[in-house]
Parts: C-alpha cells; structure tokens; sequence
C-alpha cells in the first residue's frame, strides 16, 4: 500500500503520479499565485474545498484557491476568526465572548466580563496587538481528525458548552479540529495553512463590542486593502434587538434549535416566531395609517429570497385592519421592450439593471397618480418582450395606498419624481440572530440560499445545480442594485424565522445530494450540506399557511393571489 500511486492533474495541467495519501500541497509546485501573487489558501480537489494538508487518497483534479475565490474568500475570513477566537480565549479567559454576525464587511463580536457587557478600549488594543503579533509569527495551522469521545472530552474539559450542544446530535466517527499552538476549535470548514496567510484586517470598537473587518481586492495595486468601515446603525440595531429577542426565550444557537426539536418543543417556538412577524407588521402598518394624510407609497425592497413578495401581502391585510385600501403596482409592466434592455458584457439581457424599466413612463405616472389623476396601465407581454395597453386604468381614491415591491424600490432613481413626504420606505431581510457555536456566526446569504434553492424547486422546476451556479450574479446584482439603498429605508423588516432552518433541511438536502462531484459548484453544495448535517430536522405540519415560510416550501394561502 506504501507503493501505491494515484495521478494528479493541477489547473489542467497533464497529470502527475505521486504517492497515495500524500498532502495536497505536494501536488502543487508554488504556494503562490504567479498573477495575483497571493498565496494558496486552499485547494478544490475533484470540485470539492479541501486545505492544503488534505492527504489526497484516488485520482483526482487539483485547482489552487486564493483570496479571490469565493471559495478563498470564505477560508480567509474563517481563519481571522479562528485566530481571534484563540487570542481573545488566551488573553482573556473569563470573557464571555462571541461572533455574532457580519456587518458589511465585517464580523461584530459581543464581549463581557463579569457579566458587563462592553469592551475597554486597553482591552481591545491589546487584543488587537496580540492578534497581529500572531500573524506576523507565520505558525502552522494543523488540520487534525481526532475520535469522538476524544473530541466530547476535550469539549468537556475546556467548558464549551455551545460546542457539545452541536455535537449531542451527530455522531460522525471523526471530528476534524484545527491546532495552532495549543488552541485546538472544532472545523466548521477549511482554514489557511499558516497565521501569515490572513495580514489584512482592522479590529475597531463598535458599542457593545467590537468589529472585525477584512479586506477587499486592490486591483490597481494588486494588493489586499481594508477599506474604511461603513457603519450601519438601523441594521446594527435590527440585529442587536433581535439577538436580545433570542436571549430573552433561550434560543440562540442552533443546539438550543436542535434540543426544543428533538424534545419536541418546537411547536411553541413556532407560534413566538410567527406572532413576532405578525407583531411587527402590525405596528408597521399602524405607523403607515397613522401618517395617512401625507404616505402615499409604500416601497419594498430587499436581496433574493428575503421574503418580499408574503410580507407585502401580508402588509397589505394590517394596511386593511387599519382602515386603508392598498393596491399592489407590479413593477414587471414598466419593463423596456427587449431591443432597449440592456445587456451584459457579453451580451446577454442585465434584467437586473434599473434601466430595464422605462423610468421616464413610470414617474410620469407616479406624479399623475399622486395628483389625483387617472392613468392606463401597461402590461408587459412576456412572450413578445413588449409593453402593451388593455385598457387597465387606476386612480387613487383618499383611503387608498400603493405598494410597489421590487429590488429597486429604495432607490431614489425609481421614485424620483414622488415628495418624499409621501414616500415610505422599507426594507426586507433575513437577518437571523442563531449563532452555530460562539465562534462560528450563522450566515443570513447562506439562509438565503437554502430558501432559494427550495424555493426554485418548488416552484420553478430548477435543480439545486442551477440554483448554485445562478447565485454569484445573483448577489452581484444585490451588492450593485439593493444593498447601497438599505439605509434609504424608514423601517427594516426582519424576514427570518429563527426555526425554518429545522423545517427547510428535509427539503433542502435531498437536493444537495444530487450534486455530485463532477459539477463545478459541488463545494458550494458539499459545504451547504456540512452546514444542514448540524441541525435536526422537523415536518412541515406546524408552519401556518400565512407565514413567510410558505413561500418557500409551498401551501401559502397568498399563492393564489394577483
């Protein structure tokens, strides 16, 4: 077995023999990047993520990873948090201290002592010193598989608590762990070989806590540079109210979600977090009702699959409570005919640029309908790709209000010609407040995602392959067209539901299990997948046919409605 030999092929490059179970960098002929100049952080071995000391055991494909990669992107920032995670425990054992969520292009940390939440400013510069010290040193990172009754003991011994509740629910005969000179966390995914692959960061005080912030690509430069941080008050606080919403019931992270559903308690949890949305759109509502004499228009908007479409409709029914009578404008019928649409480098049609739709007609007729007159409506013709006239007419009556949905609602561009007095704006996300562990933050783009790819099952008849391979432009359309305007809005709805990661994993899975190696997004699906094997799953029965929820796994009793 010594003698065997498997064939490697690296970049495409023709393949290589080497000896079996030898690590993956000695496949490779450079640690760095000979156009960028950035070192590998990891590899794709057969399309699967895998670091640098992965023994590789069959034939297989090689593809270097750096920071450029989204892939790489991810290792990078996992990595800074692995190593903050060991400076903060090393410096300051009795804290109490977590990662909570991303901030733009960053990680806000909570931190307290004695039970003061709060960081002292000696205190975050010397973490911050420590932290850089250890990444000048340049020490290993070792990737380890140990037992698990060895992991559980080591769990046990250094008191982490939130990492057992992971574990109480899986039984993988390995767990793979990261060391880096007597730090040892559990690998929730694939860390840099070494602390001197992750120089770029800033570590700044945000009130509670504190911010850890990477860097982005300078390709003027070719270098890596941490911008300046752009704080995000209203968001902050969507996220800070919600965590203290998950504190005060005892759910924070996702083994507190796996213990209600295995003792089967979830139920109850259900109900709290849908009478919370409902709680929320109601006093949003009554906010609009109360300011009836001058709102007019009430603006959605918000990135894929945040839910948009339930909630709208949903406001719509309080709006009625309220007294108000509000009427849906679809923003598909002010599309430009298919020879104006514009295009993509390559040619392809750019739907989700703003100039898809014909501004010039539509604050026309916005301004006519804010002055009482009437207007015919277009419809746009989908099949012929032009806007036709049926002779649909609508004029606004006193009690009435228009809701426009739509990924461009809060830009100024849409509305222009509107009083701002008459606006209302609001913005929709998933912004969930469960944590993995205390060093592992919950990614809202990857809930996204999930509902997605459920969502376009369901509903569209796509497989998760298409799915995966749809969502890069997907959020480079948000990062351009939807996540410059969230401070525009007057209030933010929180989409998430702390519990539909138990109730979307049964429909989720089956389809990440038909990725298979030989697709390119298969690491997205493989790392996908990791991510659900933590939670313990649950039926469908208890989710209301009005939650959100429903939009996505199906049975709402909006679906009927136009």
């Amino acid at each position: 077995m010594e003698d065997q030999e498997i064939s490697v092929s690296v970049q495409g490059n023709p393949p290589i023999n080497m000896p079996v179970h030898r690590p993956v960098r000695d496949a490779l002929t450079q640690t760095i990047c000979p156009v960028s100049g950035l070192p590998y952080l990891a590899t794709l071995v057969n399309n699967d993520v895998c670091s640098l000391d992965y023994p590789l055991a069959m034939n297989c494909e090689v593809e270097p990873v750096t920071f450029l990669d989204r892939h790489g992107s991810r290792v990078y920032r996992r990595t800074l948090a692995f190593l903050l995670s060991k400076v903060v425990t090393h410096c300051y054992p009795e804290a109490r201290f977590a990662i909570e969520h991303s901030l733009g292009n960053a990680y806000y940390c909570s931190f307290q002592i004695n039970g003061n939440p709060g960081i002292r400013k000696s205190e975050l510069e010397k973490i911050e010193e420590k932290l850089r010290d250890l990444v000048a040193s340049g020490l290993p990172i070792h990737r380890r598989a140990i037992s698990y009754a060895e992991a559980e003991k080591r769990l046990q011994e250094q008191g982490l608590t939130d990492k057992l509740n992971l574990l109480q629910y899986r039984n993988p005969p390995m767990i793979t762990v990261y060391d880096c000179k007597g730090f040892t966390d559990a690998g929730l995914g694939v860390l840099a070989p070494s602390t001197a692959f992750v120089p770029a960061f800033k570590i700044l005080n945000l009130e509670p806590g504190f911010v850890l912030q990477f860097p982005t690509w300078d390709s003027g430069h070719k270098r890596l540079h941490v911008p300046e941080f752009e704080h995000q008050p209203h968001l902050f606080q969507v996220f800070q109210d919600h965590k203290k919403w998950g504190r005060t019931i005892g759910v924070t992270t996702v083994g507190d979600l796996n213990h209600l559903v295995s003792e089967k308690k979830e139920k109850a949890f259900i109900r709290i977090s849908e009478t919370r949305h409902e709680k929320h759109l109601g006093d949003i509502a009554e906010r609009i009702a109360r300011h009836h004499d001058k709102i007019k228009w009430i603006l959605v908007a918000g990135p894929s699959s945040a839910g948009k479409t339930t909630s709208s409709k949903r406001l719509m029914v309080h709006l009625q409570v309220n007294g108000l009578r509000p009427v849906r404008l679809e923003l598909d019928n002010y599309f430009r005919g298919r020879e104006s649409t514009p295009k993509h480098p390559d040619g392809s049609f750019d739907f989700e640029h703003i100039e898809t739709i014909n501004l010039e007609l539509l604050n026309d007729h916005l301004r006519k309908l804010d002055r009482g007159e009437e207007i015919e409506l277009p419809t746009f013709n989908f099949i012929e790709g032009k806007p036709e006239y049926l002779g649909n007419t609508l004029k606004l009556e006193a009690d009435q209000v228009v809701v426009i949905e739509g990924i461009h609602a809060l830009n100024p561009r849409l509305t222009d010609q509107l009083p701002a007095s008459h606006k209302f704006k609001i913005y929709i996300n998933a912004l969930t407040q469960l944590k993995l562990d205390n060093h592992n933050r919950l990614s809202t783009t990857d809930l996204r995602l999930i509902r997605r790819i459920v969502r376009d099952f369901n509903h569209r008849g796509h497989d998760a392959i298409q799915t995966l391979k749809m969502w890069p432009s997907v959020r480079h359309g948000e990062k351009r067209w939807i996540f410059p305007f969230q401070q525009e809005a007057d209030v933010t709805f929180n989409s998430s539901l702390d519990y539909e990661l138990a109730v979307l994993k049964p429909y989720a899975e089956p389809m990440l299990h038909a990725v298979k190696p030989i697709d390119p997004v298969y690491g997205e699906a493989r790392r996908l997948q990791d991510f659900l094997g933590m939670i313990v799953g649950t039926p469908p029965d208890q989710v209301p046919p009005h939650s959100l929820l429903r939009e996505f796994i199906g049975g709402s009793i909006y679906e009927e409605d136009h």
